[in-house]
């Protein structure tokens, strides 16, 4: 029966997980498989790949082929190195404590190097959050600055209006001088009209009636007398 050292998606959508699993070739991808061996995690930064060393030399050992990805991962946690090792010591070329030990240097170096790079990322999350509240802070600051000069400017602008309509206003009052147009209030003159009223003059009319005994005979006079 062929076996691979192949990956099963696992996760959800949009968040894939991988278990890297031991299965006959003939089966799914997805479907049974003969032992699970390792996970694989591409969402966080580094990739996170854990591997039993053992079980996955195991299978090497009995003749299981591993896909492209499966050999990727096996090769960044050492598997392949070792399993290299074993080779050479089944061929006599160095003991089993020599490649332990040359294994072991191995392990120290990758895992410096995967260090380094966390640190590095680390480094580079607090820069870019530090530039981020940089530009965060200089955006509010040009926000409250700029509504600062918008007020000054909409304060300035109200007092050059109120100004403006102050020096406007005396000139307006003036136009009230022409309420003195009531002065052609003299027309009652005309109520001395009733000096008309003169007319009972006609009343010295008994004047006539003086006249009048004026022209008594003589005889009327001598009789008075």
């Amino acid at each position: 029966m062929p076996v691979k050292l192949r990956l099963q998606r696992h996760g959800k959508k949009g968040k894939p997980f991988y278990w890297l699993v031991a299965a006959d070739s003939r089966s799914k991808r997805d479907g049974r498989y003969l032992e699970k061996i390792g996970t694989y995690n591409p969402n966080t930064n580094p990739a996170t790949v854990n591997i039993d060393i053992d079980k996955a030399i195991n299978w090497l050992d009995k003749g299981a082929q591993p896909t492209d990805t499966a050999r990727t991962l096996l090769s960044y946690r050492g598997v392949m190195y070792k399993h290299h090792l074993n080779g050479g010591i089944r061929k006599g070329a160095f003991t089993q404590e020599e490649a332990d030990k040359k294994f072991e240097i191995w392990l120290e170096e990758k895992n410096a190097k995967i260090q380094a790079k966390k640190d590095n990322l680390s480094k580079d999350q607090t820069k870019a959050k530090a530039k981020r509240l940089e530009a965060e802070k200089a955006a509010s600051e040009k926000r409250l600055a700029d509504a600062a000069a918008a007020e000054a400017e909409a304060v300035a602008t109200k007092a050059a209006e109120e100004a403006t309509a102050t020096e406007e206003l005396p000139a307006a009052e003036e136009a009230p001088a022409a309420e003195e147009a009531p002065a052609t209030e003299e027309a009652p003159a005309a109520e001395e009209a009733p000096a008309a009223e003169e007319a009972p003059a006609a009343e010295e009319a008994p004047a006539a009636e003086n006249t009048s005994s004026n022209d008594i005979s003589p005889d009327s006079k001598e009789k008075e007398e």
